[in-house]
C-alpha cells in the first residue's frame, strides 16, 4: 500500500511541475521570434533582434503583409464582357441546332407522307398496262369507219374500263394527262420520232403513241409521242449555203 501511495504522490508532483512550467512567462525574444515567423517577416540568423527592431521601427511595430499578385484575376467589366461573349456563342449554337432540328422534322414528315402516297406506285404502274389492253380491245371492236361492230361488247368493255379508271383515280390518285397538241415537255413526254412541219413555231406533240400517267403530282410513266418540229425557212437555208460557198472560194 505504501508503494502505491508513493507512486501516486510522484505522479502528482510531476504534473504540478509541468503545469508550473506552462504558466511561466515565455522569454520576450522567443515570443518575438514566433510572431516574426508567423507574420512572414524576414530576419537574419546572426542578429535576429536587430532585424526585428528595424522592421518594427519602419512599420510601426507591425509586420507588413504583402498582397499576393494574381494576374489571372479579371476586372468585373472584363469578366462581364467575357460571360456575355460566351452567352452569345451558346445562344447562336442553340438557334442553329433548333433550326436544323426543325428542318429535319419537316423533312421527315414530308418523306413519310411521300412514302405513304407513292407506296403503291409499282402496282399502279402494272395496272396502267391493263388500261392499255382495255384501250386496244375497244379499238379492235370498232370498224374502219370508227363505229362499234358489236355495240353490246364494246360498251361493256368501256364501262369496265371507266369503273377501273374511276376507282384508281379516287382511291389512289392515278390520273391520265393528255399530250396531243401540247408543247413538248421532256419532263412529261418521251419523243419517239420527230417530223418537221411548217405549221408550228415550236416543238409540239403531233401524235400520242402511248398514254402517260401521273400518281398525284409524280409522273410514273411518260407518254410516248411523235413531235412536230418547226421547219427551217428555205431562204435562210439558201443564205447559209451561199455564205459557206463564198468562204470556200475565198480560201
Amino acid at each position: 500500500m505504501s508503494k502505491n501511495h508513493e507512486k501516486q504522490a510522484d505522479k502528482k508532483q510531476a504534473e504540478k511541475e509541468d503545469l508550473e512550467k506552462d504558466l511561466q512567462p515565455k522569454d520576450e525574444s522567443a515570443v518575438k521570434d514566433e510572431q516574426g515567423a508567423g507574420c512572414g517577416c524576414k530576419t537574419s540568423k546572426e542578429n535576429p533582434q536587430e532585424d526585428r527592431a528595424e522592421q518594427n521601427s519602419s512599420t510601426g511595430g507591425k509586420c507588413e503583409e504583402k498582397p499576393e499578385k494574381n494576374d489571372d484575376v479579371l476586372s468585373p467589366e472584363k469578366r462581364i464582357e467575357e460571360l456575355e461573349t460566351i452567352c452569345r456563342d451558346w445562344q447562336d449554337q442553340y438557334l442553329r441546332k433548333a433550326a436544323d432540328f426543325e428542318n429535319y422534322r419537316k423533312r421527315m414528315i414530308r418523306e413519310k407522307q411521300e412514302a405513304i402516297d407513292y407506296a403503291n406506285s409499282n402496282l399502279l404502274l402494272d395496272l396502267v398496262q391493263v388500261l392499255d389492253d382495255f384501250d386496244r380491245a375497244i379499238d379492235a371492236g370498232k370498224t374502219q369507219g370508227g363505229e362499234a361492230a358489236n355495240n353490246a361488247f364494246v360498251e361493256g368493255v368501256v364501262m369496265i374500263k371507266n369503273q377501273m379508271v374511276s376507282m384508281l383515280s379516287s382511291k389512289y390518285g392515278l390520273s391520265y394527262y393528255p399530250a396531243k397538241g401540247e408543247a413538248f415537255d421532256p419532263n412529261l413526254h418521251e419523243a419517239v420520232s420527230m417530223i418537221q412541219s411548217p405549221d408550228v413555231k415550236e416543238a409540239v406533240v403531233g401524235e400520242e403513241l402511248q398514254k402517260g400517267y401521273k400518281l398525284k403530282e409524280r409522273v410514273i410513266r411518260h407518254s410516248k409521242v411523235m413531235v412536230l418540229m418547226p421547219a427551217e425557212k428555205q431562204d435562210e437555208k439558201k443564205a447559209e449555203e451561199s455564205e459557206a460557198a463564198d468562204k470556200k472560194n475565198e480560201n
